[in-house]
């Protein structure tokens, strides 16, 4: 028997049983439905079930949170239900025409991104500790050790192309090994060396777009751009590449389809990627990257604040993915991004208000509820403490967000900026710069230890045990 079935068959059963699911997919601690009639599920049910933390309808997705478990729960459904197989798949272009344009976003970022993120984080958090290595001189960055672990730290996000385009043909109902070779062509090695060579000439000379020609493809000028770590460029790839895919389908004779189409479909979408789509997507990615510095540039302090108070708000109605590819674009163009901090400082706000609850509460059964929640905050993951404890007591979920402000002043203030993305305690080492430690390390330490002490001492002192519970 799997561990999970008994609550595979419920949530399934509840949410208008296998018929009414068009699909299924999840993130660190949501299973994430997308039905045919939402009206169908039971969510009072499903919010009473053990095992479900609890019910939240946002983004066109039905999502059931589950917590840390949540890939198990995933897994097991699927080998009982076979959800995203056979019959049970749907047209989603019907499905589509349902959602708002904001829906749309969130739908795609989650398809896209969130299958990555727990190795994103992974390998950031390696690359932190790395980082912390060479910078109190346990090890030299000229070492094997520091090398080794170096490619550990930087392998995943390097290619990232690679990964999201699994991903993102995945999203597009694509063929997945098609999405995977536009990625590798574009971190191909070569097209270093080519592009440290002199150019043949130069296009837009005197503009921001300026752009060396190192080779032509059929006598049309490439522009060679640098697509290691990109996020923007592959997307707009892989979409295309279903597009044409699906139209070869419709033409190639079956007899040779199983080639013509991939081969059909890598003759154009690659080509194109390299002439038009990358270098327009490229730019476009620059300018977004500029644009967001220069709105935090506007008033570091306030964005960071604002940001910090409200990511955990953002995070009840499962749209705080949304900030991802902003966070992801920063890394890439910038090296660095100015959401992680302040986006982990709210965190903190929560997990302060459950240690008050933890040891001023009475009721065994919550106070059972609170070291699970306690510790998986500490780690990041915040949706056991929010829906479990904070929120249906209502006072220390706003206390939470209100000293996260505090926090969040405290990290713009000091400039703090990540470079991996990584929440919880782990983001520590993440943002310790190529310079080493400076005033940024020092003001991710106050802000986290702030809004720390600062929600444990409001809730403490300001909530009540016997308060109603929502």
């Amino acid at each position: 028997m799997m561990k999970y079935e008994k609550l595979a068959r419920t949530i399934v059963q509840n949410v208008g049983g296998k018929e009414n699911v068009n699909d299924l997919g999840h993130c660190m601690t949501r299973l994430r439905f997308k039905l045919k009639d939402e009206a169908k599920a039971n969510t009072d049910i499903l919010k009473e079930t053990d095992g479900v933390v609890s019910v939240v309808q946002s983004g066109g997705q039905y999502q059931v949170v589950i917590g840390n478990s949540v890939g198990d729960v995933y897994n097991d459904i699927n080998d009982i239900y076979e959800i995203n197989e056979g019959d049970n798949v749907v047209d989603e272009s019907v499905e589509e025409k349902k959602l708002s344009i904001f829906d749309r976003f969130i739908d795609l970022v989650s398809g896209v991104f969130t299958p990555t993120l727990g190795i994103l984080a992974a390998t950031g958090m390696i690359k932190g500790l790395t980082t912390v290595f060479v910078a109190t001189g346990l090890l030299a960055a000229t070492s094997g050790t520091y090398q080794i672990l170096n490619i550990i730290g930087d392998c995943f996000f390097y290619f990232f192309p690679v990964f999201l385009g699994y991903t993102a043909a995945q999203k597009f109902k694509g063929n997945v090994f098609i999405g995977m070779a536009i990625g590798t062509a574009m971190v191909y090695p070569t097209l270093a060396g080519i592009m440290a060579e002199k150019p043949l000439y130069t296009l837009f000379a005197g503009t921001i777009f300026e752009s060396p020609v190192h080779l032509t493809f059929l006598g049309i000028p490439v522009i060679l751009m640098s697509y290691a770590s990109s996020v923007i460029p592959i997307i707009v790839s892989t979409w295309i590449a279903a597009k044409v895919e699906g139209g070869l389908k419709k033409v190639v004779p079956d007899v040779v389809k199983s080639f013509f189409v991939p081969a059909g479909t890598l003759l154009v979408v690659i080509p194109l990627t390299f002439i038009v789509i990358g270098p327009i997507a490229t730019w476009a990615s620059q300018l977004f990257g500029a644009g967001t510095q220069a709105l935090y540039n506007l008033s570091p302090v306030i964005t960071s604040a604002v940001l910090a108070g409200v990511m955990q708000i953002c995070t009840i109605f499962g749209i705080h993915w949304g900030i991802v590819p902003i966070t992801l674009n920063n890394l890439a163009v910038l090296g660095y991004d100015m959401t992680i901090p302040a986006t982990t400082i709210g965190i903190f706000g929560q997990v302060g208000a459950v240690l008050a609850v933890m040891l001023k509460t009475k009721n065994k059964k919550l106070k059972a509820l609170t070291y699970p929640a306690f510790i998986s905050g500490i780690f990041g993951v915040t949706e056991p403490a929010i829906y479990g404890i904070n929120l249906p007591r209502r006072k220390p979920f706003i206390l939470g967000c209100v000293s996260a402000v505090v926090g969040g002043l405290i990290v713009g203030l000091m400039g703090t900026k990540g470079y991996a993305l990584i929440a919880g305690i782990f983001l520590l080492p993440s943002v310790i710069g190529p310079n080493g430690i400076d005033q940024g390390f020092y003001g991710l330490v106050i802000g986290i230890l702030v809004t720390l002490v600062l929600s444990f001492v409001l809730v403490y002192f300001f909530w009540k045990d016997e308060e109603e519970v929502a």
